[in-house]
């Protein structure tokens, strides 16, 4: 098998690094991008090229035999034995060895010489389990002072909290790293596509317990009946076009509760997998949901494909199935790396989809951004930020958040509803993915806006909020600002918008055109379409339909960037028609593009 580019590199990086630094080094690859190859290659050369000897480690046995059976595959001419008290084998003969740490952990000295020392998915490292491989490593080194180690991974993040990589830690620096993106544009990996939900869960009330969130509350808050029918119904609404729909639920009793609406719903077979699902039949389940041909009987009879499968925590890191086209989070995390890994199930090519579909009930977009450009904070994530508590209203006392009495007084706090949104969430699963939503406008804002910063005398701008939800004591808007004190590129695209409002003149100063604004003299607007593109601060208004006399209307808009002329396609140096083509390179739309100067835009 022919390595790729970002293939060769990674080897190259390891070995330089090697050379010149004297820390252990990481390897980050997406899922699905090819990295066993890398660590085929660097087993193989270990071998056949220094006549050394290879390690690779895993941190748990479920990895042990997949780990073997893909270097067998890639490097056959490399003998690979394997080393796990679990799965019966202790093998210490051959040049490589795939070992489990718990079995070998103080079995340096039965294991021998190693040059090289490999961590698979090491993400899995917890910081309380990295002794174990400290331990090994450091018996490892009295049998070879040269021994080095290094780590590959999809993700550079713990999966339960923080970063793995550092100057005390295991790892200590990524040597190379490529992102998913730039996968997706060559072709490596599947274009993934999110799609704004009716339903969201609101996390706002949900603590945190070592690093990820309350099981019991979340099981609680996913578990709301009303929330739960209107999700699955919406699942099945939404994945009627689609072959495989892998399910992440946040325990047993909600999968199976799930599985069962599912196939209430849709009238295919739904099954559930969890960490209490017998081998053979987790084995049969998986088979079948790959498409795998399975035989039911004697008689040559076989089971039909599943279509949707329902798991709890197990079909993440390590589990392969290219044939799914639609990843639903049907549960909130707050692990970066969780949510990389269940998004991950998605990356791989396969010839039966052009696209993974991904479904978001849990906010995970939103909290922890696109998964090409996660965030990671920290301090939520060391568990340094404010410790959960509330103050009674009686007698002042401080306590802990989830008590629901009053140890002083006895005041009883009133019980917390669980609450869902009803707004659909449009967060993109890429950077750079555009969602164009479309909101009917109950009532219009104009103000006078002063830039920050500005000194006396700078031209200021209108502020109009585009009101689209209001209820007691809040309301909802998207705004936009336009220029009538600017001069060049602002000032003519306010007069174009003026002139599409109001047959009198463009006024010359913002109050003037607040003032007309707020006596009626503009045409109002009916809907606007908002873009908002993954990984941006900022929406933009991109279209307004304004109602006049003569019956609605579409009108183009540009908001902070630029518009073709031709496609009035909005974009920032590239053109999104292209890219809802899964075209991503940077590319004009056509030559009527003209460049602008953002120093114009106030904000």
């Amino acid at each position: 098998m022919n390595p790729r580019y970002y293939q060769v590199e990674a080897v190259a990086a390891v070995y330089n690094h090697l050379y010149e630094k004297e820390t252990n080094p990481c390897v980050v690859i997406p899922t699905g991008g090819g990295k066993s190859l890398t660590m085929a290659t660097i087993c193989r050369d270990a071998v056949t090229r220094w006549n050394g000897r290879g390690l690779v480690m895993a941190h748990v046995k479920e990895l042990l035999e997949q780990t073997a059976g893909t270097l067998r595959r890639l490097a056959p001419d490399v003998p690979v034995g394997i080393y796990s008290a679990g799965l019966g084998s202790r093998d210490i003969g051959e040049p490589v060895i795939v070992a489990g740490i718990q079995s070998v952990h103080r079995k340096a000295d039965v294991l021998g010489h190693f040059d090289l020392i490999l961590i698979d998915e090491c993400h899995l490292l917890p910081e309380d389990g990295e002794g174990m491989y400290r331990t090994f490593l450091q018996t490892m080194k009295t049998i070879n002072p040269r021994v080095r180690l290094i780590g590959f991974t999809a993700t550079p993040y713990r999966m339960k909290s923080g970063m793995l990589c550092g100057p005390d830690n295991l790892l200590n620096e990524i040597c190379y790293e490529i992102g998913v993106k730039e996968l997706i544009v060559r072709g490596y990996l599947c274009p993934l596509k999110s799609r704004g939900s009716e339903l969201a869960v609101d996390t706002s009330e949900l603590h945190l317990r070592g690093g990820e969130f309350v099981p019991a509350e979340v099981d609680a808050l996913m578990g709301a009946e009303a929330f739960e029918k209107a999700a699955c119904q919406e699942i099945v609404q939404r994945t009627k076009d689609r072959n495989n729909v892998l399910v992440f639920a946040a325990s047993v009793e909600r999968a199976e509760v799930v599985c069962r609406l599912l196939q209430s719903y849709s009238g295919a077979e739904c099954a559930v997998v969890t960490g209490e699902t017998p081998a053979s039949e987790r084995d049969l389940l998986l088979r079948r949901f790959k498409n795998e041909k399975v035989s039911a009987n004697l008689l040559g009879d076989t089971f039909r494909p599943l279509k949707y499968l329902v798991n709890v925590n197990v079909l993440t890191t390590g589990f392969d199935a290219p044939n799914v086209d639609c990843i639903v989070l049907l549960r909130p995390t707050a692990s970066p790396g969780l949510y990389y890994q269940m998004i991950g199930r998605g990356f791989r090519v396969h010839e039966s989809k052009k696209e993974t579909l991904v479904l978001d009930y849990g906010n995970n977009i939103v909290r922890h951004g696109p998964v090409d450009s996660i965030k990671v904070d920290p301090a939520r994530e060391k568990g340094t930020g404010a410790a959960p508590a509330k103050e009674c209203p009686k007698c002042h006392f401080i306590m802990h958040a989830a008590i629901s009495v009053c140890s002083e007084c006895g005041f009883e706090f009133p019980k917390r509803e669980i609450t869902h949104e009803t707004t659909a969430s449009v967060e993109g699963i890429i950077s750079g993915e555009v969602t164009d939503t479309t909101y009917s406008v109950i009532d219009i804002e104009y103000t006078v806006h002063q830039k920050n910063g500005a000194h006396p005398g700078d031209p200021r701008s209108v502020r109009v909020d585009y009101v689209i939800q209001r209820g007691y004591g809040y309301q909802r808007s998207k705004s936009e600002w336009v220029c009538p004190e600017h001069s060049g590129w602002a000032r003519k695209k306010f007069e174009d918008w003026w002139k599409k409002r109001s047959n009198a003149p463009p006024p010359d100063s913002a109050d003037e055109a607040v003032d007309i604004a707020r006596s009626g003299g503009l045409l109002p607007s009916a809907e606007i379409v908002v873009r908002k593109v993954a990984g941006e601060k900022y929406d933009k208004i991109i279209q307004t339909r304004i109602v006049d006399q003569l019956g609605p209307q579409t009108s183009p808009v540009t908001h902070f960037g630029k518009t073709c002329g031709m496609c009035s396609h909005y974009a920032y140096g590239f053109c999104l028609e292209k890219q809802q083509e899964n075209i991503l390179e940077t590319a004009s739309a056509c030559e009527s593009f003209a460049e602008i100067d953002l120093d114009d835009v106030p904000f």
